[in-house]
């Protein structure tokens, strides 16, 4: 499998270090031996070798990868990279923008008009798009797959759509942003908002600049996506009820302890609708034990009643395994 890789920050450097480190395991295992072939960066240019490019230069130092193999082209846009090479799979690890899903949502428009699957982590062509994107993919007998772009590695995605097959799913409710459910944790805890958001911001859980997180916007994305993938709706933000965890203070910690409820972030999303706002949850509901950084989801069947997934909602690796994962799930397809 030849893989062009856009993006190469911490997600798609979590990736390569997994192909590299488990390669013989992969190949053992399940056959699988894939070339990251291209990786385009947007600020430090782009990489491309037929042959594939060598994974410990990559990590190493990507602006100081050598000039080997004998092939190798710098410089070269994605468009091109797209167009011009035989690469089987386009994987798509850039910033996510969840206004336009540009410039990411046109490159994987390309890949599929050139027959090559798709795998995101970047949310911004799914929510943005998502019907779109399935139907380019149907026309071309190819594969979407965004297993990373809700709970990262965490097989929420898969859990809706494959392993509850034949259920009814009604609504979808869980905690899907990390760092906003640690600052609820610490808040709990007896540290004010502004004290819980530094301490988030030095464990580099919250970005210098956090509205996406402490405003549910982050989560408002991965619920519009949920609403796509499992009802076949499409919800704009300006559609959505969107509220943040900023205006909460210790008294209304305090009030949620005093009735044995636990405040969450909760995004929810039925076929009528989509939301994103903190709740008060009864400490015996599985929402309300999630704490630190982990994400949860929640959903209601017609079979099993509530069936509740808890895993780790970010990180280097743990992304990187949701992207590994359904480049796996396009090797067994054959």
């Amino acid at each position: 499998m030849k893989i062009i890789l856009i993006g190469f920050g911490t997600v798609g450097q979590g990736l390569v270090q997994i192909l590299r480190d488990k390669r013989a395991d992969l190949k053992a295992r399940y056959g699988f031996e894939p070339q990251v072939v291209a990786v385009v960066t947007g600020r430090r240019g782009s990489l491309y070798s037929p042959d594939g490019l060598n994974l410990d230069a990559l990590l190493s130092d990507f602006a100081a990868y050598p000039d080997q193999p004998a092939v190798l082209e710098r410089g070269w846009s994605a468009e091109r990279i797209i167009r011009e090479s035989h690469a089987d799979v386009l994987v798509e690890a850039s910033p996510s923008n969840l206004e336009t899903g540009q410039p990411a949502l046109n490159l994987c428009e390309l890949a599929l008009q050139t027959g090559k699957h798709v795998v995101l982590a970047n949310k911004g062509p799914v929510a943005v798009a998502y019907n779109d994107l399935i139907s380019f993919a149907q026309k071309a007998k190819r594969q979407v797959l965004f297993e990373g772009t809700v709970m990262a590695g965490t097989p929420s995605i898969r859990l809706a759509m494959q392993a509850l097959q034949g259920c009814t799913i009604t609504s979808a409710r869980g905690i899907l942003n990390g760092t906003t459910n640690y600052m609820l944790t610490q808040m709990e805890s007896g540290k004010p908002y502004a004290e819980a958001l530094a301490e988030a911001q030095a464990l580099g859980y919250a970005e210098a600049d956090p509205t996406a997180d402490v405003e549910g916007w982050d989560a408002a994305g991965k619920a519009r996506i949920l609403a796509q993938a499992l009802f076949g709706r499409k919800f704009l933000a300006l559609d959505m009820h969107v509220q943040g965890i900023s205006h909460l203070t210790p008294a209304d910690i305090d009030a949620a302890k005093a009735a044995g409820e636990r405040w969450k972030l909760i995004a929810q999303v039925t076929p009528q609708g989509a939301s994103v706002q903190p709740r008060r949850i009864p400490v015996s509901h599985p929402l309300a034990g999630v704490s630190g950084t982990t994400n949860a989801v929640t959903y209601t069947t017609d079979l099993l009643g509530d069936v509740t997934l808890i895993g780790a909602g970010a990180g280097k690796l743990q992304t990187g395994f949701a992207l590994l994962s359904d480049l796996l799930a396009i090797h067994q397809l054959g």
